[in-house]
């Protein structure tokens, strides 16, 4: 099937899909559940080229291993874990069988015990030793920050409770400059690490404690944490009330529905984060559902699949034109790319084709005055996502977000059509002649013939925000299941770790270095030269 698929893009390969898009393309070329919209019509896929890449998903197993995993099947087979992410988003579903156990109950009674303590903190019946929460502090890396962080700064619209801050790196400047805003006697600090190890969050975890106890008489008394590791969070200090834990089905990039989205729901309040949860679960009953020609997971991935391995586009731009968005294109870097930046198939082979794409964006419009140039006339195609919602959430500046729209629906229409260079010179005709002008026109034409998507929705709201982030979850399974990889585990995050340990006390000068590259001893003396150590 891939060479078939090769062979098609190859005849294909030179055509202006330009001439594709007519009224009954737009119709077809198009997948829908509800008020949102999945529309590929501007890419060089067809008719033929869909059923092709349909075939693919059916040839690979697609739904097969997508029953598996909903019936909690362990298909991270390296780990040997169940993947049910999909269960903290089951709020009206039936049980979720794991090794013959309904886990069911115990996820809706941890829903319930962070919904009794958001309304604490939020209503003020759980307090700081200096009064009512007024900032929320999450301290996590890697999953346990980009989802909710990205998810809080999303529903902006709807904070009504305190304002929450997030610190992940190490680096002494993350957790500095945002303790720096904070009143140590009203600001509770979540910790969110599983096992209560992370390195760089348990850190900055204990510079937190050090900043309250400045201040406070008890500091564990302002820290929540999110975490299975009741051993470690009782040494810490922390109330066993304030523990919120997660199975190891649930995967650290796929975590937010549940207490890693503690911090969400105490910004938006447990009505609007049971709205996420919905929009969630809608899309989960969507991908379990829908035709494959129907299924908006489905033809993300498809289109994914056709521009990476079949059309050898390396790079995937998210565009969003909603600024609420602005950390989206961030999470699905993790997302996407720990997912299926794998090398090696699930039988321990050699991957015979390419992995996932290079994932990366920036808001509209502000990527228009960036780094669109190179999309538009550089020599590489760079596959575009863009996502738009047809309303904004402030009403006396809708003019405003019509300007936005216009923009984004002007920036796919570009990418497809482009600018001939007869196009070229008549537009600039009256300022230049001759050979002047021939050289000035080449410089304004648009190749055009560049792939785009469009994700549009009428406006974002806690419903489909969970909708699009289950929508790009079950998009990297399908795309994994069919490169025949595991989505679902993260050995390339290893290595890195290990020698940054070993690492640590030669760098702060307790240890003779020893067994280095000549590099890396080098960059050591420098930067210890340079008062590191």
């Amino acid at each position: 099937m891939w060479n078939k698929l090769r062979a098609h893009h190859a005849k294909v390969a030179d055509r202006r899909f330009e001439t594709l898009v007519d009224g009954h393309r737009a119709a077809d070329f198009v997948a829908q559940t509800g008020d949102m919209r999945f529309d590929y019509a501007k890419t060089n896929i067809d008719a033929e080229g869909r059923a092709q890449l349909i075939d693919l998903a059916e040839q690979t197993g697609v739904a097969a291993k997508r029953d598996a995993m909903f019936n909690g099947a362990a298909i991270n087979e390296t780990e040997g874990r169940a993947v049910l992410h999909t269960a903290l988003r089951n709020l009206d579903g039936g049980p979720v069988m794991v090794d013959g156990a309904d886990v069911m109950p115990d996820v809706l009674d941890t829903l319930a015990r962070m919904e009794r303590f958001a309304d604490d903190v939020r209503e003020g019946r759980f307090t700081g030793q200096g009064g009512k929460i007024t900032d929320v502090v999450n301290i996590g890396i890697g999953g346990s920050d980009l989802g909710p962080a990205m998810a809080v700064q999303a529903m902006a619209p709807y904070h009504d409770g305190p304002r929450c801050h997030f610190v992940s790196n190490v680096d002494p400047a993350d957790i500095a400059g945002v303790l720096r805003s904070c009143d140590p006697a009203t600001t509770l600090v979540i910790v969110a690490s599983k096992t209560f190890t992370t390195i760089e969050t348990m850190t900055n975890a204990r510079t937190a404690q050090a900043w309250m106890g400045g201040s406070v008489s008890d500091t564990g008394a302002q820290f929540a944490a999110l975490s299975t590791a009741a051993e470690k969070t009782a040494d810490f200090g922390i109330d066993p009330s304030r523990v919120f834990g997660f199975e190891d089905w649930v995967g650290g990039r796929y975590s937010m529905w549940g207490p890693i989205g503690l911090s969400l729901m105490m910004a938006i309040g447990p009505d609007a984060f049971r709205a996420f949860l919905r929009g969630g679960q809608a899309m989960d009953r969507h991908f379990q559902a829908a035709e494959w020609q129907d299924n908006l997971p489905v033809m993300l991935a498809l289109v994914g699949i056709w521009h990476n391995q079949i059309c050898g586009y390396a790079t995937r731009a998210v565009l969003p034109y909603d600024n609420c968005l602005n950390r989206l294109p961030a999470y699905l870097q993790q997302l996407e790319m720990e997912s299926n930046g794998k090398g090696v198939s699930m039988d321990g082979a050699d991957l015979p084709l390419n992995s996932g794409p290079v994932v990366w964006g920036e808001p509209g419009t502000n990527g228009q005055h960036a780094f669109y140039q190179l999309i538009h006339q550089g020599t590489r195609v760079i596959p575009c996502e863009f996502l738009v919602a047809a309303r904004g959430h402030e009403d006396d500046l809708h003019h405003q977000h019509q300007l936005l729209v216009a923009n984004c629906l002007a920036q796919s229409e570009a990418l497809m059509r482009g600018r001939s260079l007869d196009e070229a010179r008549t537009k600039i005709a009256g300022k230049f002649d001759g050979d002047e002008l021939e050289r000035q026109a080449r410089h304004r034409v648009f190749s055009g013939n560049r792939p785009s998507t469009t994700l549009a929705y009428p406006q974002l709201t806690p419903e489909v925000l969970g909708q699009i982030i289950a929508l790009y979850e079950h998009r990297v399974f399908v795309e994994g299941v069919i490169l025949g990889i595991n989505s679902y585990d993260q050995w390339g995050v290893e290595l890195g770790k290990e020698l940054a340990t070993a690492l640590q006390p030669i760098v702060e000068g307790k240890q003779e270095l020893s067994g280095k590259d000549g590099a890396t001893a080098a960059l050591v003396g420098f930067l210890q030269s340079h008062g590191v150590s």
